[in-house]
């Protein structure tokens, strides 16, 4: 009898394990959505995009790494998982964040019973020596393939479940697609996994594999109304010369664009191995699988050489694609999302309950995905003296207030500490609404309709009612403390928009 019971208890925890539905995200580095980055993504399109749903206005809470990584590890905003640039005294793999890697979504399925497995760039400073070394194993994953610092496709450390392997001359995004699907031929349905595969393209230094480079040799940069155009009305960065850029800065642009192309090819081979091996293995069928990208990337536009840490839309915006289980095949979604969204929404569909202490909600992916009103947070908190500003550069800024500079494209920088800003990125169903304040002498503020000036190229801030720019810089105050997705999903009533 006792033999018989423990049977029927063993019986159906398997039971349980194998309704439980598995999961596998890819996460790139810097892949857009706003020029032509999903253009390679052939593969994504045919095994995730046409099985699955496309959202058309998914953003990130922060246009650089480190923050966005740690937002869509942990489902928190930038100010309250205090991750605020890419670098360790900036929170990157640093103390605080050690204290707050407990609650990403990875520690809750790993608490209930769920297989993890991670391969890839996890945080810019994870297993660098100043962080602790490669040693660790970040809680939550059953099996660690982390990629010690930042993205680079050679010449590179993991840490293979604590255990460093260096590797020279063996492409980075091939590896990951062979632990993976070593990985997921060792399943065998009766426990539910999660993985998260999270290669370095389209990252610098933009390396194709060799199987791949040339494949857009006669490519070019994307050119929309605004590339290269002379910068006015906008914060001050924006503004340093050359403006517009010279002819020989913008071959360098093309020479960027189609390497990140090239780049990305592998990972498109991946997503198709990948998906392929869960087929083979029958477990595609109970799989959620989510595409997206950590943030975008601009490339000429305003006049920038390339790079992101800007607010608008290409360094901002980026792929979302998810399939899997109930969702309605080949379709695209109008639902205002934004990456903190990942985490509870990966844990709702395991059946468990988000923290609280998350700011985001759950994706809604079946049934009714029209676009409803939200407003959402997006933060960057700028850098300084990172070692890229030549002494030699011939302008009179102030070079203790700037980071990415190089003189090889005339001293135009990329950052500066007081390139701090908060957004708000407000969608409804009449409203497409940009409103940006930065931390500078001047609290310099831009504001955009994107609906009647999709390229952001006329700053309305001084031309709507004094009361709406009020409110705007209200909620955005309300935004910037806000804790938990009760008090930080659209904190105040919406005000008519008036010009």
């Amino acid at each position: 009898m006792i033999k018989y019971l423990f049977m029927l208890v063993i019986s159906s925890v398997v039971c349980e394990d194998a309704s439980r539905p598995n999961f596998l995200i890819i996460l790139t580095d810097d892949q857009d959505s706003t020029l032509g980055g999903m253009n390679p993504m052939k593969n994504v399109q045919r095994f995730i995009g046409d099985k699955g749903v496309t959202f058309k206005n998914a953003y990130v809470t922060s246009p650089i790494c480190c923050p966005s990584r740690a937002s869509f590890l942990t489902g928190m905003y930038v100010h309250n998982h205090l991750t605020v640039n890419n670098s360790i005294s900036g929170g990157c793999y640093g103390r605080i964040w050690k204290n707050i890697e407990s609650r990403t979504f990875a520690t809750t399925l790993y608490d209930a019973g769920y297989k993890t497995f991670y391969a890839g760039k996890y945080l810019n400073e994870y297993g660098v020596k100043a962080a602790g070394g490669p040693e660790q194993i970040p809680p939550g994953w059953s099996e660690w393939h982390g990629l010690v610092g930042n993205s680079v496709y050679y010449n590179y450390t993991i840490s293979n479940n604590g255990v460093p392997t260096h590797s020279t001359d063996l492409y980075l995004t091939d590896i990951i697609r062979d632990l993976s699907i070593s990985y997921i031929e060792n399943q065998t349905g009766s426990e539910p996994f999660m993985m998260v595969l999270a290669p370095p393209a389209p990252h610098q230094p933009f390396t194709p594999a060799p199987r791949h480079k040339g494949v857009f040799a006669n490519v070019t940069a994307h050119r929309a109304p605004n590339f290269n155009i002379a910068t006015k009305d906008r914060h001050w960065l924006l503004s340093m010369p050359p403006s517009p850029l010279p002819d020989n800065m913008l071959s360098e642009l093309d020479r960027v664009y189609r390497s990140r192309w090239e780049a990305l090819l592998s990972v498109d081979e991946l997503v198709s191995d990948v998906i392929e091996a869960l087929d083979t293995n029958s477990l595609l069928e109970h799989t959620y699988v989510i595409y997206t990208s950590d943030n975008g990337y601009h490339m000429g536009q305003y006049a920038q050489m390339y790079d992101k840490r800007q607010p608008y839309e290409s360094d901002i915006k980026v792929p979302l694609i998810i399939k899997g289980p109930g969702i309605e095949e080949n379709t695209t979604s109008d639902l205002p999302v934004i990456n903190i969204d990942l985490a509870p929404t990966i844990i709702s569909l395991a059946g468990l309950k988000p923290s609280r202490l998350m700011d985001g909600r759950p994706i809604q992916l079946i049934g009714n995905k029209t676009k409803t009103e939200r407003t959402m947070l997006v933060e960057y908190y700028g850098e300084a003296k990172d070692g890229t500003v030549d002494p030699e550069c011939p302008w009179s800024y102030d070079k203790d207030n700037l980071a990415q500079c190089y003189p090889e494209y005339a001293c135009k920088c990329q950052d500066a500490r007081n390139n701090t800003f908060g957004c708000l990125r407000h969608i409804a169903k009449r409203i497409n609404m940009k409103y940006c304040l930065f931390a500078d002498n001047q609290s310099f503020t831009e504001m955009y309709d994107l609906f009647t000036d999709p390229y952001e190229l006329t700053n309305i801030a001084q031309r709507v009612l004094p009361s709406v720019r009020h409110w705007y810089k209200l909620t955005l105050a309300r935004m910037l403390a806000c804790r938990g997705s009760e008090n930080c999903d659209n904190p105040l009533e919406t005000p008519s928009i008036v010009f």
